[in-house]
């Protein structure tokens, strides 16, 4: 595989984004700083294939990303992959407004041909390629310029492995015939909902302190003009105020300014600056949340009561099981809110749909409706379907 040297011209950038345009697939990753901004500071980008790779400097005095950015989000004829990419995916949605597609991630296929839920790419690439990664330049300042070799070497790394995994981990998910399973999961990890930053939505990342209409519009206004002065200040929200703050502001409102001073989280300042008078003005024309933004109660696991929560606990005995037996991982196949629903007599569940359920819903709901039982065979438990069980000789039932 050729590595390119560190790329810092729109020139060069155009050149390779031109030949891996010609690609089945592109491997991505990006390194950023997101500690003292409010979005993420994209400080480089490394891109490969089979034949090549290279690491792109965004900081580069008059380079122009679009080349790159269009390969990514206009080029369906390229496979993007990413390794737990949801971070990546942001920061190019935050520069275009659009996602990267079509996107495979090598953690999200990795529940499909192992138990393994949420594998680090170090683990990824010692399973795949017996290679040690050195883990010396992951937490470096990537801000600062200029790179060192160490830093380039380590960034480029991510890709090359990459680009050699991939490969190998699709033709296992094809002789599996699992690739089907994870077409939902893909396009949700490319569905640019996930990474909007609706304003009016901002107070649902918060615990609510109160289900009363007043104190959640309180909330939802708080929220927003958090992330309004966050944003202009470009610092990350907590800098404004943490969320705990927010929500006892919501819930116990001051009555005037000078009240700012003692609430906990706040400094003395808040009495009479600025930022103080448009938290009060916020609090003051803040109005009830409407009926039709109010959440759903809670679920309390009460309604199942006793039998219920062990019928729930069976069923996630029979979902160890089945993840064991055909080496998955059980949260690619269901959760657990998912199997107490199941359990308290819900029927309208993603597990009893599709490949989930012919893979783990239809063994799910025989253990709930009294089908299925589990047995000891050679010091191992197993599922046994009633129906099929042999009946019991007359020597065993006078036993």
């Amino acid at each position: 595989m050729k590595i390119h040297p560190l790329i810092t011209t729109t020139d060069e950038l155009a050149d390779l984004c031109e030949r891996l345009g010609r690609s089945e697939f592109v491997a991505v990753d990006t390194e950023f700083m997101r500690e003292n901004t409010y979005y993420p500071l994209l400080c480089l980008v490394q891109v490969g294939n089979e034949e090549e790779a290279a690491a792109i400097d965004p900081l580069a005095d008059g380079i122009d990303l679009a080349p790159l950015l269009e390969l990514l989000t206009e080029n369906e004829d390229v496979l993007k992959v990413f390794h737990a990419g949801g971070q990546d995916v942001e920061i190019i949605y935050n520069l275009t407004g659009k996602t990267p597609h079509p996107i495979f991630d090598t953690q999200v296929a990795m529940m499909a041909v192992s138990q393994n839920e949420q594998i680090g790419y170090a683990n990824l690439v010692e399973s795949w390629l017996g290679k040690t990664i050195d883990k010396g330049a992951r937490f470096t300042d990537w801000s600062r310029r200029p790179l060192t070799e160490r830093q380039i070497e380590y960034a480029i790394g991510d890709v090359t492995y990459l680009a050699k995994i991939f490969p190998r981990l699709l033709k296992k998910l094809i002789k599996t015939e699992r690739g089907s399973w994870l077409n939902a999961e893909m396009d949700k990890l490319a569905d640019p909902a996930n990474y909007a930053n609706d304003l009016e939505l901002a107070w649902h990342r918060i615990r609510p302190p109160s289900r009363s209409a007043v104190v959640l519009g309180r909330l939802k206004a708080l929220a927003a003009w958090r992330e309004t002065e966050a944003q202009d200040k470009n610092i990350p929200r907590g800098r404004i105020m943490r969320d705990e703050t927010l929500a006892d502001l919501a819930s116990q409102p001051p009555k005037k300014q000078d009240d700012l001073a003692k609430v906990r989280g706040l400094s003395q300042a808040w009495k009479d600056n600025d930022i103080g008078k448009r938290l009060m003005r916020v609090l003051r024309d803040a109005g009830p949340l409407p009926s039709d933004e109010m959440p759903d109660k809670p679920k309390r696991g009460a309604p199942l009561g006793k039998e219920g929560a062990l019928v729930a606990d069976l069923l996630k005995l029979l979902l160890k099981i089945r993840a064991r037996e055909i080496d998955v991982a059980a949260r690619l196949l269901t959760r657990s809110d998912e199997l107490e629903a199941l359990a308290a007599g819900v029927r309208k569940l993603p597990v009893l749909e599709g490949w989930r359920y012919e893979v783990f819903g239809r063994d799910a709901l025989d253990l709930v409706e009294g089908k299925l039982a589990f047995a000891v065979e050679n010091g191992r438990l197993k599922m046994t379907h009633i129906d099929d069980a042999e009946p019991p000789s007359q020597e065993q039932a006078a036993e």
